[in-house]
């Protein structure tokens, strides 16, 4: 493809209805989003609650909740704008249940010319959208989404003619082009990655600073939404249509003035210190210094440019140092953009990619937390209790435990799209199948992230509080990651011993001794041949062990 034709990723900047039905999805709560800022006066708004969305993955209630209730609050606030707006409610009688027979049907009720909609943050939507465009009157029109840095058609003119694509590559593009931490030609600090001087443990005595509380028990319209999600997917419901998760501990924003709440304690308490301590796990604090941000960002209550912007004058004022400052726009303006891209361009066949061949099915401590390893069982309970777990439990402990037990990819990327507050298609996907499952053969990584029980010794004080011990790598008391992690270098060779990057550790795997490379071996087959596998949850299965141990 040339520079000039991204002809497949292009959407519409612009429409000619004169009264068009505007469908707002739940994660376009913005006042910029085209579809608004295009909308002539006498556009009929809609926001649409239907089943299908919330079920077809088993959606964590926290999500749900966050969702209908920002859905709510926004629809108010057009509302108080001036716009006309109609908003269907999960229990209104005459809903369809389906986003798109929904919006047909409030078309044709408001006599519009036509419905108007922004480009979808999934693939799955954006295809349903566009086989409605073909066939269906009235007429649908897409629009690209122009909240991002960057769009689609700009990733795909980057990637044109390049041998091999790499995030660092684009960030830096896109810190010259936003200008972000750059002290004229040059990035602060004199280089544009910090990342060496983030990668600090947590020390022994140590608080974080808590999270702002929002009191949305005192708001009638969240206390409305946390009742019905409770009754219809929460521990109320009936046991098969039960979702994981519970909703004691639901503290998200779900309006902008909360979620600018966030962003202003992170710049004042968390900033100065979230470099530094941005891969550390502690046992007992999810949170530590990361800005709860990703979800008010993916639903649209934040823009990226705002966000990043505040990051770059705290820097500038000389508030936080410029390892913290840079590691966080990193991740928003580098890793969040790049991962969109990669999505939009590669599907939908990236989501069929299986480059390490996984076959088993999720392990049941995914749902249980029942591992009797301190590390997968916390960030299980905070899975459970938060609908989160920061980047590096993600990656290093509940990701690189499915990596090594060779968890298929739909099996991982379903789990990590339902449970996470945050996980948005587009940006749940290559981080789950490329980056923790190396399962697109390197385009997220450039080699797989995997590690034994020492990583997480050294970047956690899960280890000291576990049954099993990292210093061990065979016995009843050896940390599994050790055996586990031998036993995917072993059973990966033909494919990573080649990579230059894996060198140093099939060099280690060559010199062992034959009798503890085969003690290793065995030790990981034993505790693989035990694990159980949950083919799903929210489906019909393993409720009734769920109901028992957390009820």
């Amino acid at each position: 493809m040339t520079e000039s034709t991204p002809h497949r990723l292009t959407l519409a900047t612009q429409h000619d209805f004169t009264r068009p039905l505007v469908l707002i999805l739940g994660d376009q709560l913005s006042h910029s989003l085209p579809s608004i800022t295009l909308a002539p006066a006498e556009s009929v708004i809609a926001f649409c609650e239907v089943e299908e969305e919330g079920r077809y993955v088993p959606h964590h209630p926290h999500k749900i909740v966050m969702m209908l209730a920002a859905m709510r609050h926004h629809a108010r606030e057009l509302r108080d704008c001036g716009w006309q707006v109609h908003e269907s409610r999960l229990d209104d009688p005459g809903n369809l249940h389906s986003l798109t027979e929904e919006a047909e049907r409030l078309a044709t009720l408001y006599n519009c010319d036509g419905i108007l909609v922004t480009r979808p943050g999934e693939w799955r939507l954006l295809e349903a959208f566009k086989r409605r465009q073909r066939v269906a009157q009235p007429r649908w029109e897409i629009l690209e989404d122009t909240r991002f840095f960057t769009t689609p058609a700009d990733f795909e003119r980057w990637a044109d003619g390049r041998k091999q694509l790499r995030m660092e590559y684009f960030y830096r593009e896109q810190r010259r082009a936003s200008d972000l931490l750059m002290e004229g030609s040059e990035p602060a600090g004199g280089k544009f990655n910090h990342d060496h001087d983030n990668r600090e443990p947590i020390p022994e005595h140590f608080t974080a600073p808590a999270p702002p509380t929002h009191a949305h028990h005192e708001d009638e319209m969240t206390s409305e939404v946390l009742a019905m999600v409770e009754a219809r997917f929460g521990k109320e419901a009936p046991e098969d249509q039960r979702h994981f998760g519970t909703l004691e501990h639901f503290n998200w924003a779900v309006t902008r003035q909360q979620a600018k709440c966030d962003l202003t304690h992170f710049l004042n308490h968390c900033l100065a210190d979230f470099g530094r301590y941005q891969d550390a796990i502690e046992d007992s604090d999810p949170f530590l210094f990361h800005s709860r941000l990703s979800a008010a960002l993916n639903i649209g209550l934040l823009s990226p440019q705002e966000v990043c912007e505040a990051v770059d004058s705290a820097w500038r004022r000389g508030e936080v140092p410029v390892n913290s400052a840079e590691g966080f726009i990193r991740q928003i303006l580098g890793w969040r953009e790049y991962v969109r891209g990669i999505y939009w361009t590669r599907m939908p066949a990236y989501k069929q990619e299986n480059q390490l061949g996984g076959t088993r099915d999720l392990p049941e401590v995914f749902w249980r937390g029942n591992s009797g390893m301190r590390c997968i069982d916390q960030a299980v309970a905070s899975t459970r209790d938060h609908a989160y777990s920061h980047h590096i439990r993600r990656l290093m402990v509940t990701g690189n435990f499915a990596l090594l037990c060779g968890v298929k990819p739909e099996a991982l990327c379903d789990w990590y799209l339902a449970v996470y507050i945050d996980a948005c298609e587009w940006v749940e996907l290559p981080n789950t199948l490329g980056m923790v499952l190396h399962a697109d053969g390197g385009l997220m990584g450039s080699k797989p992230y995997c590690a034994s029980g020492k990583y997480i010794d050294r970047m956690s004080n899960h280890c000291d509080k576990c049954r099993y011990s990292p210093k061990q790598v065979t016995g009843t008391h050896a940390c599994p990651f050790n055996s586990l992690y031998w036993h995917f270098i072993e059973r990966h060779r033909e494919q990573l011993a080649g990579n230059p990057r894996m060198s140093l550790v099939y060099g280690s795997w060559r010199r062992m001794k034959a009798e503890k490379r085969e003690a290793l071996l065995q030790q990981a087959d034993a505790f693989l041949a035990q694990l159980d596998s949950a083919p799903g949850y929210g489906r019909g299965t393993h409720r009734e062990g769920y109901a028992a141990d957390h009820e």
